[in-house]
C-alpha cells in the first residue's frame, strides 16, 4: 500500500484556509490559486531582498544608515511553470539594487535551480547560497543539495569544451591562471590554460579552458593539438606571454602563425632589475622603443637605451635583444591591429574577472568543481561580449592583404 502523505495540523489548517478563500472547483481553479500564491510569494521575496539590501524595513527609519531609499516599482511579466505572472519589481534611488531571485533580464522563473546557478556563477559558495535562500526566502537547501544542483552543469560544460571551433582565427590570445586543487589527499597548484580567439568576422569567443599541471610549453602543445582537432586549421597571429618554449609549441602545431610576445609582460620583466631611483628615467627611454612608429626607429631607440643603461642593467637590455623577433611583430601592422595584439590584456582582463568570481574558494575539492565554477563564470562574463572588435572592417582589409593566400572574403561569410 502506498504511504499516505502526512500533514501537520498547522499545514492542514493553512491549506483549508486557502481552499476556503479561493474555492477552486477543478484542476484549473487549483492551478489559478497556486499561480496567484506564487506571484504573491515572489513579490514578498523581492521586497525582502530590497529590504536586506537597504538595511532597513519600509517604515523603520530609525534603523536607516544609508542615503539610498526606495524609488517605486517597474512592471515585469515572467513565465513560470504555472503561466505568466505580473510582478512589481522594487527599485532603489541609486539604481544599485539587482534582485537575485529574478535577475534583471530574466523572464523565465520555472526553476529555482536557475537562481542557484546564477548565484554560483557570481562566486557565492554553496554555504553562502544556502544561507541566502534561508534568510531571504525561507527556503531550506543544504550545501550538498546546492552542490548537486550545480553538478548538472558539468555535462554541459564538457560538451562546450569539446564543441567544434571555427576554421580560422585572426588572433588567438593564450594565457594561464592558477588555482589550488585537492588531489590524492594533497593540495596542488594547477594551471587552467585559456585560449580566447577573435574570428574573422571580428567577434570574440573563449575557445576553451583546460585544467592541467604547472604551466608548461609541453602542455600547451596538447592544448593546441586539441584546438586543431576541433576544426581550427589556421591561426594568423598568436599573442602570448614570455613562457619558455611557447613559440616552439605554437609552431609545432601551426607553423605559419605569427607570434607577438606581450609587450606589457616584457616591460614588467625588464623593470624587475631596475633600481627605484632609475625607474622613472628608464621607463621614459623604454617607451620610445615600444611606442615607435616603425621597427627601424624602435631599433635605434634600443641602441640608445643600451648605450645609456647597458653597463648598469645588461640583463634587461639582452632580454629585449634576445626576444626582439617576437616582440617586434606588431610593428608591421597598422595602429588598429597593433593595439589589438601588442599585449595580452584581453585575456588578462578575462582572467581577472575569473579570479574575482573564484576568490571565495581558496581550495577546490577536485578538477570538476573548478571546471563547473569557471564555466558558469565564463558564461556570465561573455554575455557582455557583443559586436565586433573596434575598427574591425579596417583591420580585416589589412589582414586580407597581409595574409592574402590564407584568408579571403569567403572565409568571413
Amino acid at each position: 500500500m502506498a504511504r499516505q502523505r502526512k500533514l501537520t495540523e498547522e499545514r492542514r489548517s493553512l491549506i483549508n484556509q486557502l481552499l476556503a478563500t479561493y474555492k477552486p472547483e477543478d484542476a484549473e481553479g487549483l492551478q489559478s490559486m497556486l499561480k496567484d500564491l506564487l506571484g504573491d510569494t515572489l513579490q514578498a521575496m523581492l521586497e525582502a531582498e530590497l529590504e536586506e539590501d537597504l538595511g532597513y524595513s519600509r517604515y523603520d527609519y530609525k534603523s536607516k544608515v544609508t542615503d539610498n531609499r526606495r524609488n517605486g516599482y517597474s512592471k515585469k511579466t515572467v513565465t513560470s511553470s504555472m503561466g505568466d505572472i505580473e510582478l512589481d519589481i522594487p527599485r532603489d534611488r541609486d539604481g544599485e539594487f539587482e534582485p537575485q531571485i529574478i535577475k534583471k533580464h530574466q523572464t523565465d522563473i520555472s526553476s529555482i535551480e536557475d537562481q542557484v546557478l546564477s548565484m554560483y556563477a557570481k562566486g557565492m559558495t554553496t554555504r553562502d547560497i544556502t544561507e541566502h535562500l534561508q534568510s531571504v526566502y525561507g527556503i531550506d537547501a543544504s550545501p550538498t543539495m546546492i552542490s548537486k544542483m550545480t553538478d548538472r552543469i558539468l555535462p554541459i560544460a564538457k560538451e562546450w569544451q569539446n564543441r567544434p571551433l571555427s576554421r580560422k582565427y585572426a588572433v588567438v590570445f593564450m594565457d594561464a591562471v592558477h588555482y589550488n586543487v585537492r588531489q590524492d589527499n594533497a593540495v596542488i597548484k594547477k594551471a587552467v590554460y585559456i585560449a580566447i580567439g577573435i574570428k574573422l568576422d571580428g567577434t570574440k569567443e573563449v575557445m576553451g579552458m583546460w585544467i592541467g599541471g604547472n604551466e608548461s610549453a609541453k602542455y600547451w602543445i596538447g592544448v593546441l593539438n586539441e584546438i586543431r582537432n576541433r576544426g581550427t586549421e589556421d591561426i594568423l597571429i598568436a599573442s602570448v606571454d614570455g613562457l619558455t618554449g611557447f613559440n616552439d609549441a605554437i609552431h609545432a602545431v601551426y607553423p605559419n602563425t605569427e607570434i607577438q610576445r606581450c609587450i606589457v609582460h616584457q616591460i614588467r620583466y625588464s623593470t624587475r632589475f631596475v633600481s627605484y631611483k632609475d625607474i622613472k628615467l628608464f621607463m621614459a627611454d623604454l617607451k620610445l622603443i615600444y611606442q615607435a612608429s616603425t621597427e627601424e626607429i624602435a631599433l635605434q631607440q634600443l641602441d640608445s637605451l643600451e648605450h645609456k643603461w647597458g653597463k648598469k642593467y645588461p640583463s634587461t637590455i639582452s632580454s629585449w635583444r634576445n626576444n626582439w623577433v617576437e616582440l617586434s611583430t606588431y610593428f608591421k601592422y597598422p595602429p588598429e591591429l597593433r593595439r589589438l595584439i601588442y599585449t595580452t590584456n584581453s585575456i588578462e582582463n578575462f582572467n581577472r574577472q575569473l579570479r574575482k568570481v573564484t576568490k571565495s574558494k581558496t581550495i577546490f575539492p577536485m578538477d570538476d568543481a573548478l571546471l563547473k565554477m569557471l564555466y558558469l563564470a565564463m558564461n556570465d562574463i561573455t554575455e557582455k561580449w557583443i559586436g565586433r572588435s573596434r575598427d574591425w572592417a579596417r583591420i580585416l582589409e589589412q589582414l586580407i592583404i597581409y595574409f592574402d593566400r590564407r584568408i579571403s572574403l569567403l572565409d568571413v561569410e
